[in-house]
């Protein structure tokens, strides 16, 4: 038991970390190295995307350790000797398959509320974190070429504050319309309107063409920069992305716009079938996914028996093997959410099924030592 439970532990923190790098950290860490963003906000992300790694990292990271452990227990002859002693394989793998069942709620619980929220919670991040690039857009002593048809230079920056600042407006990719250059700016972004506003004070302006450079100066000047509009849109969660609890309300509502849709002239009738598919198949996913760690265990323990190895890298195949297969089913039934004709949400629990009979199977087998 607590040889599967350390293993279980650091399975789950090397798969969650792979979950966390494929999913987010791809687009933040780069706005950390450019010097976009703080690391304050690198380190939220992080916190809110382990949730949601979770949901994908404790089956991963259970069937794994029961291959794992399982495997050397074999090769090592303890199972051999166990059975000398009289103690079954039923009794040995008990508190493993309540440590699963415990799993399986914990993993309810990512699923259904905790992991929905956290990835809500990290999509709305990354607006905020394009809002703070906008605010931080001209890191000092950088040509930084964010703005398409600018490249802007400052030699400080604090807080939005800058100092010696270069703006060359581009007329294409290469050719530089005119330079502005001021002794001091403020950065202000107007996220109401999705505008980044640079005030200039103590302004240079040269405006160049093929004869002849004309220069103009002036006290004060402003640069209006158009936003981004994902960086203040708030939308409504998408269905993927919705607590156990939102879904339910989700398909509440649609129900009652169907019976509505009943009363109107059949011509006009909407789909609604095709609407609420898609909720059920995101509910049904929630609620079968949380029973994998179960069905993964099952399974985990009579192959790792049968394939008496204690080296690590097959145990790793074997239990990605597996995963595909499980994962197979998910993806097809998420597929064809738009076909309730197949009964897609069906799907979904077949998995589940194929794997809790064929360990009971195998269960059943390696106890009786064949």
């Amino acid at each position: 038991m607590g040889q599967v439970l350390a293993t279980l532990l650091l399975t789950v923190a090397v798969f969650a970390f792979v979950v966390v790098l494929l999913n987010g950290l791809r687009e933040v860490l780069p706005l950390l190295f450019g010097g976009h963003v703080h690391l304050g906000l690198v380190c939220k992300a992080i916190g809110l995307l382990i949730p949601f790694a979770c949901v994908y990292a404790l089956p991963m990271g259970f069937i794994t350790a029961t291959l794992l452990v399982f495997g050397r227990f074999s090769a090592d002859q303890e199972l051999t000797a166990a059975r000398a002693g009289g103690v079954s394989l039923l009794s040995l793998i008990t508190p493993v398959l309540l440590l699963s069942l415990l799993c399986c709620g914990l993993s309810a619980w990512f699923n259904l509320e905790i992991g929905p929220r956290s990835r809500v919670a990290f999509i709305n991040l990354k607006r905020e974190l394009l809002v703070n690039l906008a605010d931080a857009q001209i890191p000092e002593g950088r040509l930084v070429r964010d703005f398409p048809g600018y490249l802007f230079y400052c030699e400080k920056n604090h807080d939005g504050d800058l100092q010696n600042v270069m703006i060359y407006q581009l007329q294409n990719e290469t050719n530089v319309a005119s330079v502005i250059k001021a002794a001091h700016g403020r950065l202000s972004p107007d996220r109401a309107k999705n505008q980044l506003l640079v005030n200039l004070t103590d302004v240079r302006i040269v405006r160049v063409s093929s004869r002849v450079a004309n220069v103009m100066a002036s006290p004060n000047s402003s640069l209006n920069l158009s936003m981004s509009a994902a960086t203040n849109r708030t939308t409504k969660p998408k269905i993927s992305d919705m607590t156990f609890g939102q879904l339910q309300q989700e398909l509440l509502y649609l129900k009652n716009l169907n019976l509505a849709n009943s009363a109107t002239n059949t011509e006009l009738k909407l789909p609604q079938k095709n609407l609420i598919e898609p909720v059920l198949v995101a509910m049904h996913h929630q609620v079968a996914f949380s029973f994998a760690c179960f069905g993964f265990t099952l399974v985990g323990i009579p192959l790792g028996i049968r394939v008496h190895r204690r080296e690590t890298n097959i145990g790793i195949v074997i239990a990605l093997i597996l995963v595909v297969v499980y994962y197979g089913f998910i993806m097809l039934g998420d597929s064809l959410s738009a076909h309730p004709e197949l009964y897609p949400h069906l799907i979904l629990w077949i998995p589940n099924f194929i794997f809790q009979a064929v360990g009971a199977g195998l269960l059943w087998r390696a106890n009786r030592g064949v």
